[in-house]
């Protein structure tokens, strides 16, 4: 990994890293955020769909639940010791009206250096 030794995490929908081979499957790692606009979001994010066009309000709201779900996900990684997520990916779905569950998640892994033949 990083010549300074810095802890540095690798995340790539990838299933593969360049340089590297997978030395260990760490497992399933996730982040999951469940959110709902604010009250002003959801004024501004209506009056806006009266409107027509691009949702401001509403994509503060879906890229901040990415984001958190994100952070979620790497620092399991972390913790668990992993170099790299492969495969990462999100999903969301709407379970009530306005509420909307985020997921990231891929594979935890360990890397070491690909070998010459």
């Amino acid at each position: 990994m990083p010549a300074n030794n810095a802890p540095r995490l690798i995340v790539t929908t990838t299933l593969t890293v360049e340089g590297y081979e997978v030395a260990e499957y760490l497992g399933v790692v996730r982040g999951i955020i469940v959110r709902a606009p604010s009250i002003t979001q959801g004024i501004r994010g209506a009056f806006k769909s009266f409107l027509g066009g691009s949702v401001g309000a509403f994509e503060e709201v879906c890229e901040q639940a990415r984001s958190d779900a994100f952070k979620k996900m790497a620092r399991q990684a972390v913790e668990i010791g992993a170099d790299a997520i492969i495969g990462m990916a999100y999903d969301a779905t709407e379970f009530a009206q306005n509420t909307t569950e985020v997921l990231a998640y891929g594979t935890a892994v360990k890397l070491r250096p690909k070998t010459s033949a």
